[in-house]
């Protein structure tokens, strides 16, 4: 099988090795010993240099015009005039396309796979209503874009086969021709701690707290200082929070720390990659929280589980079906009741060995090895 991958991400250059931006290129290339070709399509940025996720040497790349944003149809428009002769080439050396969207790329790529006959699988890894209405609430004509991108890949799913992220998006394209619910896991097999690592963690001294995510409106980065700020009033210079992740937001939650005199108790990691230290960091904590506004399932509460850690999480979108008796979960925006949950995993021992125990089960099913199996044989079986 020759497959081609779209999906909206950008991708870099320096001259001698190409490079992913986003650490979901880590799941796809984990495809390429299931098929004979794999080619990422995605944009290119003209500028040269290095990013976080170095491409194999086997793995081709199709680079389309750059646009920085969505929120610049101009610039995404001419990105697509430009981009529809270059996938229009490619699909003469591919038998199968994966396009991930809704995006306006991803649906002209999408009705061009179809005109010229090749296997069309579609895929969808989030909500693009709440993600859209969350991340540019005042602009009114991007929520009415994104509601007609969702309403035409709902209608393309009615007679394709779909891959979608999470127990929510699986329920969402339920009346789809064929439809398979993946986790995107990063967590390979052998990166599963035994469970004897997390019962051996001490809990009587300082504790770490561990939050990945990229600094950005849906992630709601300002609730951490909140959160260390309750935790801080009752059990002073007991906590400490470790920040991995990068975004818009960054000098507002500097600033919020600041105003609260907390900079001292957090370390703002910045990002760090999964094969760059990231494993690691979360074997070294004793919690990690998630306090998104929305989600699909994400991929950082396999990585936590597979690290036996008492997990936090914001009830949000997949988060509930898929992380059900591996998490404690609190409400999205509720910083009380966040604060209170870390605080009964710090106390209660027996609550840690249930929720690590059910973590750890959940993360060994679902691995990068068992989840690409899973893809590339619903791939395979597409019409």
């Amino acid at each position: 099988m020759r497959l081609a991958v779209y999906t909206d991400y950008e991708y870099r250059s320096d001259g001698v090795h190409r490079y992913g931006q986003r650490a979901f290129v880590v799941f796809l290339e984990a495809l390429r010993p299931h098929v004979d070709r794999l080619v990422l399509v995605g944009r290119l940025d003209p500028q040269p240099g290095r990013s976080h996720y170095k491409l194999h040497e086997d793995t081709e790349l199709v680079g389309l015009p750059h646009y920085t944003s969505l929120a610049h149809p101009w610039s995404v428009a001419r990105s697509l005039l430009a981009s529809i002769w270059r996938f229009w080439r490619l699909l003469d050396e591919v038998d199968v396309v994966w396009v991930l969207g809704p995006y306006p790329h991803s649906v002209v790529f999408a009705l061009i796979t179809a005109l010229r006959r090749r296997t069309l699988v579609l895929g969808v890894r989030q909500d693009t209503r709440a993600y859209i209405r969350s991340r540019r609430p005042d602009q009114r004509w991007m929520h009415v874009a994104a509601d007609l991108l969702e309403t035409v890949w709902s209608l393309f799913a009615r007679r394709r086969a779909i891959v979608v992220v999470g127990p929510e998006l699986e329920r969402k394209y339920n009346r789809a021709s064929s439809v398979l619910g993946i986790n995107v896991s990063l967590v390979r097999a052998e990166d599963v701690v035994p469970p004897e690592l997390p019962r051996a963690r001490s809990y009587e001294d300082e504790l770490t707290v561990l939050t990945v995510g990229r600094l950005d409106t849906e992630k709601n980065p300002l609730l951490l200082a909140e959160i260390l700020a309750l935790l801080e009033a009752e059990e002073e210079r007991r906590w400490r929070l470790v920040v991995c992740g990068d975004g818009p937001m960054l000098p507002q939650l500097q600033s919020r720390l600041g105003e609260l005199g907390l900079l001292d108790r957090v370390d703002l990691r910045g990002y760090v990659a999964i094969d760059g230290g990231l494993l690691e960091l979360y074997r070294q904590s004793h919690m990690f929280l998630h306090v998104s506004w929305t989600e699909g399932f994400p991929q950082v509460l396999i990585e936590a589980f597979a690290a036996g850690l008492p997990t936090v999480a914001t009830a949000v979108g997949g988060v509930p079906a898929a992380a059900e008796g591996s998490a404690l979960l609190v409400q999205s925006g509720d910083g009380r009741a966040a604060a209170d949950a870390l605080q009964r995993l710090a106390a209660d021992p027996e609550l840690r060995k249930q929720l690590v125990d059910k973590a750890l089960e959940r993360a060994r099913g679902c691995t990068l090895e068992a989840e690409t199996e899973r893809l590339v044989r619903f791939i395979m079986a597409a019409p």
